[in-house]
């Protein structure tokens, strides 16, 4: 039986999410990759060890999460049940709906019908009574928003989620949203966004403004844009990296050599900071204080303790700054 360490605190740095009264580690674990039914399980918990015993609070699920889609949450589930039980109130589990989930008019989208079916699934698949955060997944044109943000706010008022959140978003949709939500006192806390050196989209439509001027929090995914900002292509494509493995999500022809040209002049950024690449590019997503957290995916525990370290050098100079824009041609 898994018995966390005492001290696991101390390595994490919490912050507010918005200004809401929920602290979020400043790295939370997603489980979008490695949590599926063709992974390793035994690795799936060294993996949510080592997360918990370095102080990262926040677990990340979505529904279709996998493959195959549920298996992330039955996974989870799983290592709730036999191990991680006795520290739920110590936990914050996140989950979402919106995008393709089961076949028919009413495993998609943004109904009222599919949001409040799924939470229902997805909190019998994790084991778990309720969810801190419900986020839906996506805009969906198709739906009233009206329709969907009071889905949200019944299924936090049912207690299966005690915060709702929205994610992929424009900073105009998030405005709408909110303008709905505060009406109806439901506690919207957070965007989650897709936000990296390499990808400005929430700065250029508007969400990361929007955020902040009506004070919800935003954690940002796929901070290392898929791995392109590590380390790990700048020799070549090693036979167990994503392009090799899973090509859904990043393929070769992502890497140009102008982008190869990119990822060398910031990875000398990072080394005159004493960090990895990685370690630089998650440090960059916090450095102006307007990211509550940023969610990273993990197939080694190693990586884990690794990008952790990040708490301790969030902060950049105006000439590093400066030269990260630079190189990505800003």
């Amino acid at each position: 039986m898994y018995q966390a360490k005492e001290n696991r605190y101390e390595s994490m740095k919490y912050f507010r999410c918005g200004k809401s009264g929920l602290k979020l580690p400043a790295v939370s674990l997603g489980l979008w990759h490695n949590f599926g039914s063709k992974d390793n399980f035994d690795n799936m918990k060294e993996l949510i060890f080592t997360a918990f015993d370095n102080g990262i609070t926040h677990f990340d699920l979505a529904n279709n999460y996998g493959p195959v889609y549920g298996s992330a949450e039955d996974n989870f589930g799983r290592i709730m049940d036999s191990d991680m039980r006795p520290y739920r109130n110590q936990m914050v589990i996140s989950t979402k709906a919106g995008y393709d989930m089961w076949p028919g008019p009413y495993g998609d989208g943004g109904s009222r019908k599919y949001l409040i079916s799924s939470l229902d699934e997805s909190l019998q698949r994790m084991k778990l009574d309720y969810v801190d955060i419900f986020y839906h997944h996506r805009m969906d044109p198709e739906t009233p928003l009206e329709e969907t943000m009071l889905a949200l706010d019944s299924i936090v008022k049912s207690g299966k989620a005690l915060y709702a959140g929205i994610s992929n978003y424009t900073g105009e949709a998030m405005e709408k949203a909110a303008a709905i939500l505060n009406e109806l006192k439901c506690p919207f806390i957070i965007n989650q966004n897709r936000y990296s050196i390499f990808d400005r989209t929430i700065e250029e439509n508007g969400l990361k403004a929007s955020a902040v001027r009506n004070g919800c929090g935003i954690i940002a995914f796929s901070p290392l844009a898929q791995g392109l900002l590590t380390d790990k292509y700048l020799h070549g494509i090693p036979e167990d990296s994503r392009i090799k493995r899973d090509g859904r999500f990043l393929t070769e022809s992502a890497l140009t050599e102008e982008t190869l040209g990119q990822i060398r002049a910031l990875n000398e950024i990072a080394a005159g900071r004493g960090q990895s690449l990685a370690q630089m590019a998650l440090s960059w997503i916090l450095r102006d204080g307007e990211v509550t957290s940023v969610l990273i995916g993990a197939s080694r525990p190693s990586q884990i303790t690794e990008n952790i370290q990040i708490v301790h050098k969030i902060d950049f100079t105006e000439d590093e700054l400066k030269k990260i824009d630079e190189i990505c041609g800003l």
